[in-house]
């Protein structure tokens, strides 16, 4: 696994090969990997034309899309004119400086008859065909959301019975494509690398969904697999000589590209961010009365102090067990409220994740001994504490009412992933690997129904006493995330198989989610209760709650913007779910409220016990509380949309709600009141304070990057 490039002030610079590699080609797939982040999408564009012309790779896409619309895409999209062009799957090869199409031969139309592919497909129902300009003579496309095995089985069955030599690919969930025996776009790029006498021992690609899987398949290839790739494309290449980036869509291309040595240094953010005045109309008119562009000396000073004051905060949070939740020593707890005085499973998980790419080696032990902490404490059965005290190393296994955190074992495993991932400590692997394991049957044993999704108890996460039950989104993105990162650390322990069980999980745990949580009536069913789910209409944002009986219709900030920062939810429908989010104020006065709206005393949604310790009436703690943790998911969230400025006014919004506090500044609170921005919970909050830092190394806003006199 790859370890996050380590940032510099004008470039990000990597770990460079001993030698670099001989490539003398490079194919990439388009939308969700070169595509998806326009300014991801201008960095590669900007490193492509630096590299030396006589050792830059002949640049091929591979694209389900047409050659036209390919080539409109590249005319707009400010990404790098290829020399190549495969569209349509496979099924169409273009020279892009002469403009000539490669023609198939009259070999190629074997097996192939376009009416009776038709005439078969137009027996399935649940088919329903794409318009005519996603069509060419070789390539019958049809969508099919959310296939289920059987229905594939039947469809190649049924091409079969009529004697057609066919290939049958599906992809992202939706798309399925019918095209010759010889289509695909591995079988393209083959016929182009003859055609160029390139050996594909000198092939480099890049893709992100099923329909790239050919490519990385072919005998000596070498493939890059972004970060947001589907599980899909993840179980195929469990074996094969692949580069999976910690980064998203081009950003993951370039750290890949780095990593075989075709490129040397990446532009920093800032010197390829979207102007106001570049973005698109939707865009410009919801940040309309938004102060963007480059950050003033006054704010890159108050974002040097944040972040130094960020670190001193963590640092508070430093005992012999790991990470407390708060600082000890700054916060006199009484009753119930002794808690904080503990090494937690969520807010030490999270801790360790913002706090990766600091080099300090004391955080870095205190990252390590969170884990083994929590582990060696982790009962025979697989439950994770949900605490250790740190005065005597008591485990609690429950909270409030008795209840266990269920989300407290999900980020462990995420973080063991990403702690493994940044360190290669194999001594940690080798000791807790079996506790993995059993933490990961425990969770599976939550999925009680066998649907993919594990079922929560009411208040059994980290909004404890707050009513959500059965089927949480929040719990189900960590859910489909901890099936992934399980499903590399096997990788890395050569449990192959394992691994492509794992990443099947996540598979069907994102189908499923999806179809759940995001209503749509362009697929409503026959039931009752979906179709009383589908009455929303089509929703802008994932939905906070389904049970068998209701679902809550509110939108739970931090699961939407976990979604997408762990590749559950697509660009699109992030950029959809954004446009809610910002539209309805759920970053002010500071970001980010936790839920929006907030339950209102008589709403069917109240619970009695919203008023215990006065915790969650509302605008408060998870009724609508701002969380200065969420914020810094939040800022990560704009960035990753491709809109730098925005996330950098965020970012100094964030500084500003750290700095307050009841005795003196920058306390780092635990959350402030949803209406006032006053800060109310505990001071020196650990997750608060990295998920600041966190935030500040993904924009390359941190102190080494971000100085007031550049």
């Amino acid at each position: 696994m790859a370890r996050r490039a380590v940032r510099s002030n004008s470039v990000k610079r990597g770990r460079k090969p001993a030698k670099p590699a001989p490539f003398r080609l490079f194919c990439s797939d388009l939308d969700g990997t070169l595509l998806g982040n326009a300014e991801a999408t201008r960095r590669f564009t900007r490193v492509w034309d630096g590299v030396p012309h006589e050792r830059r790779p002949v640049l091929v896409y591979a694209s389900g899309r047409l050659v036209e619309d390919v080539r409109q895409v590249v005319l707009t999209s400010g990404v790098k004119a290829p020399d190549w062009i495969i569209g349509g799957v496979g099924t169409q090869l273009h020279d892009w400086h002469n403009e000539v199409d490669v023609e198939p031969s009259p070999a190629d139309r074997r097996g192939w008859n376009l009416e009776t592919i038709m005439s078969v497909l137009g027996t399935f129902e649940w088919l329903r065909p794409q318009p005519a300009k996603y069509l060419t003579e070789f390539k019958s496309s049809w969508y099919l959301p959310n296939a289920k095995p059987v229905q594939l089985a039947r469809i190649r069955r049924a091409l079969g019975d009529a004697g057609l030599d066919v290939n049958v690919v599906y992809s992202s969930h939706r798309d399925l494509d019918v095209v010759p025996h010889w289509a695909t776009k591995g079988g393209a790029l083959r016929r182009l690398c003859e055609r160029l006498r390139i050996p594909l021992e000198s092939v480099l690609v890049a893709g992100d969904t099923g329909n790239d899987i050919s490519m990385f398949t072919l005998p000596g290839v070498r493939g890059i697999i972004p970060d947001n790739a589907l599980p899909e494309l993840l179980v195929a290449t469990v074996p094969l000589p692949t580069y999976t980036s910690p980064e998203n869509l081009a950003d993951g291309v370039l750290d890949g590209l780095r990593h075989f040595g075709v490129v040397d240094e990446i532009p920093a953010a800032v010197d390829t961010r979207t102007a106001p005045e570049r973005m698109e109309p939707s865009f410009r008119m919801l940040f309309s009365g938004t102060r963007l562009g480059i950050l003033g000396d006054d704010d890159r000073a108050l974002l040097r102090a944040a972040y130094e004051q960020a670190v001193s905060a963590i640092r508070r949070n430093i005992t012999p067990l790991g990470f407390s939740a708060c600082s000890i020593a700054d916060n006199t707890v009484q009753g119930t409220a002794v808690n904080y005085h503990s090494v937690w499973a969520r807010d030490g998980a999270i801790t360790i994740l913002g706090t990766l790419e600091l080099t300090d080696a004391e955080i870095r032990d205190a990252a390590r001994q969170t884990l083994h902490t929590l582990l060696r404490a982790t009962n025979e059965t697989g439950l994770v504490p949900a605490s250790v005290r740190v005065r005597d190393g008591v485990a609690e296994f429950s909270g409030v009412g008795n209840i266990a955190a269920i989300d407290g074992a999900l980020w462990v495993v995420i973080a063991a992933h990403a702690y493994f991932a940044a360190t290669g400590d194999t001594e940690f692997l080798e000791e807790h690997l079996p506790c993995l394991r059993q933490i990961m049957v425990w969770l599976k044993a939550h999925d009680s129904n066998n649907d993919g999704m594990i079922e929560i108890p009411e208040a059994g996460d980290w909004t404890d006493l707050f009513g959500r039950s059965y089927d949480v989104l929040y719990d189900e993105v960590l859910w489909f995330r901890a099936n992934i990162c399980f499903g590399r650390l096997l990788e890395s322990a050569n449990d192959a198989s394992g691994a492509a069980a794992h990443l099947q999980s996540s598979q069907r745990i994102r189908e499923r989610v999806l179809e759940v949580f995001w209503p749509t009536t362009s697929r409503a069913r026959p039931d009752l209760f979906t179709q009383r789910q589908a009455s929303l209409g089509d929703t802008q944002y994932l939905l906070a709650e389904v049970t068998p009986f209701s679902f809550s219709w509110r939108c739970d900030v931090l699961a939407n913007i976990l979604a997408f920062l762990m590749n559950l939810l697509d660009v699109e429908r992030a950029r959809q779910a954004f446009h809610f989010m910002w539209g309805v104020g759920v970053n002010r006065p500071w970001p980010v409220a936790n839920l929006y709206p907030v339950v209102q005393a008589g709403d069917p949604d109240w619970r009695a016990y919203y008023t215990v310790n006065l915790l969650n009436l509302p605008n408060h703690y998870h009724n609508g509380g701002i969380w200065p943790f969420i914020g810094g998911f939040w800022v990560r969230f704009i960035h990753r949309l491709g809109l730098h400025d925005v996330a950098c006014n965020e970012l100094v919004q964030l500084a500003k709600a750290n700095r307050l506090g009841r005795v003196h500044e920058w306390e780092f609170n635990e959350w402030l009141h949803g209406g006032t921005g006053r800060p109310m919970g505990r001071t020196f909050q650990a997750w608060s304070a990295a998920s600041f830092v966190w935030a500040c190394h993904e924009l390359e806003a941190d102190p080494t990057n971000l100085r007031v006199d550049d």
